[in-house]
């Protein structure tokens, strides 16, 4: 199972946002993420870059 760790608009400490991530979803506007015990978050802004391999997402947040 790949979990990732969701940052906003760059990978460091201060700027995760959510851990555990399994489910990424995009529409217009908005990044909803899902985690393993199936909380929600949504972040107005956009998918920037994920890395399933290295557990991360980076979203580009207004």
């Amino acid at each position: 199972m790949c979990l990732s760790t969701a940052y906003k608009n760059e990978i460091s400490d201060s700027t995760a946002i959510m851990n555990n991530v399994m489910t990424v979803e995009c529409d217009d506007k908005t990044v909803t993420l899902i985690d393993l015990m199936g909380r929600r978050l949504t972040v107005e802004g956009q998918l920037l870059r994920a890395s399933l391999t290295d557990g991360y997402v980076i979203l580009k947040a207004n």
